[in-house]
């Protein structure tokens, strides 16, 4: 495209940003109205939006930096389709962290640690109702914070990406109704450490875990690519 096309392109472009589409994305994405392995077509994205391709992929470039999707050369984008396997992998390396990681927030947290990660709980609960992305968001960054309280940086690094990974795929392939009880076992957590038995947290820590990798739903032989206008207009 010659560079004189592409200013006429922005010329008539709409007033959405690409960071707008982005977030507009996401929260189809999110709300399962665009499934796992998507086409995300850029000549539909530019007509539905009213906006130039070179805007729209700006935007897709965000979307692909925050992994909710995939840019395969020659073949365009794609919602992202997270492996059953990888799934594993990672709730399998988070018991191996995260069961520690409990027994160290026992051993180290403080009054103030308790009321931060209560607070935090708070916006769980409240999200259970809105946005499925900010709701994924939250319930994976509970486990960010005990780390951060736990003062490891290197295990801090650690999870927060494998947690990343997890809400994407909780995003996906998780129910309303067991994001609701993930927030129950936060709580159950919660309780457990201030009982003082690191044993007991380090349990609970890791049967919740369990529970949210076992409710996964791939169902991946049931899922069909849906046009992507409708989708996103639905």
């Amino acid at each position: 495209m010659s560079a004189s096309i592409a200013a006429t392109e922005e010329k008539q472009s709409s007033g959405a940003s690409s960071n707008d589409i982005a977030d507009d994305i996401a929260s189809a994405i999110a709300a399962r109205k665009l499934p796992p392995g998507t086409k995300l077509r850029e000549e539909a994205l530019s007509r539905l939006y009213h906006v130039s391709r070179t805007k729209i992929r700006a935007a897709l470039l965000i979307l692909s930096k925050d992994k909710l999707i995939q840019i395969v050369p020659d073949k365009g984008a794609f919602v992202s389709q997270p492996s059953e396997k990888e799934s594993r992998d990672i709730f399998a390396a988070r018991r191996i962290i995260e069961g520690a990681l409990a027994r160290e927030f026992v051993a180290k947290a403080t009054p103030a640690d308790y009321h931060k990660l209560e607070k935090h709980l708070e916006a769980e609960r409240r999200s259970l109702e809105g946005d499925h992305k900010v709701r994924s968001q939250l319930l994976g960054d509970f486990h960010v914070v005990l780390a951060e309280i736990v003062g490891n940086e290197v295990i801090r690094e650690m999870l927060h990406e494998l947690v990343a990974r997890s809400s994407l795929i909780t995003m996906l392939y998780q129910s309303d109704r067991d994001a609701a009880c993930s927030a129950n076992e936060h709580a159950e957590f919660i309780a457990a450490a201030r009982s003082g038995d690191a044993d007991l947290a380090a349990r609970v820590m890791l049967e919740h875990l369990t529970h949210v990798e076992a409710a996964l739903r791939f169902d991946s032989g049931t899922q069909h690519e849906k046009d992507l206008v409708s989708a996103l207009l639905k």
